[in-house]
């Protein structure tokens, strides 16, 4: 891969990450809310089991990055207290982090455009490295909290 190559895959990254947190962080709580095909509960999660014996979530969740704070939303590393919304504001920040990391995940196919094959398998690698994680352990939280809900 050639260097600009490089440093225009990582701007693009960059660029990409903030425009999809700002639009996301600035989605109404409603909107976020509204739960849709890629963020339905499933059943063959077995109620976040699947995330604890598969990818053993429990023992690496604590070193994904927060960054729910970035753009004016809240921390998904403690529960809101009730004037911030409380459990369900917690929820409602899950699911905005999930859509955040598939829009991510749905925007990597855009890499193929100015990248050869090996390089776009690199930059795939990335996307999934980089966004599978998070969506995992929302997953995992959202199951947690739809227990004590």
């Amino acid at each position: 891969m050639h260097v600009t190559t490089f440093v225009f895959n990582v701007v693009a990254w960059v660029v990409t990450g903030v425009i999809v947190g700002a639009w996301r962080a600035r989605q109404t709580i409603e909107a976020v809310s509204r739960v849709g095909f890629f963020t339905r509960l499933r059943s063959f999660e077995r109620g976040g089991d699947l995330y604890v014996r598969v990818f053993r979530v429990r023992a690496w969740k604590r070193l994904v990055p927060e960054a729910g704070t970035w753009f004016g939303g809240l921390s998904k590393r403690r529960l809101p207290g009730a004037e911030e919304g409380g459990l369900q504001r917690l929820v409602v920040e899950s699911l905005r982090a999930e859509r955040t990391h598939f829009t991510m995940l749905a925007v990597t196919p855009v890499f193929v455009l100015w990248n050869d094959p090996l390089p776009f398998f690199a930059n795939v690698s990335f996307s999934l490295v980089v966004n599978v994680p998070p969506i995992v352990v929302t997953r995992f939280n959202r199951h947690r909290l739809a227990r004590l809900a």
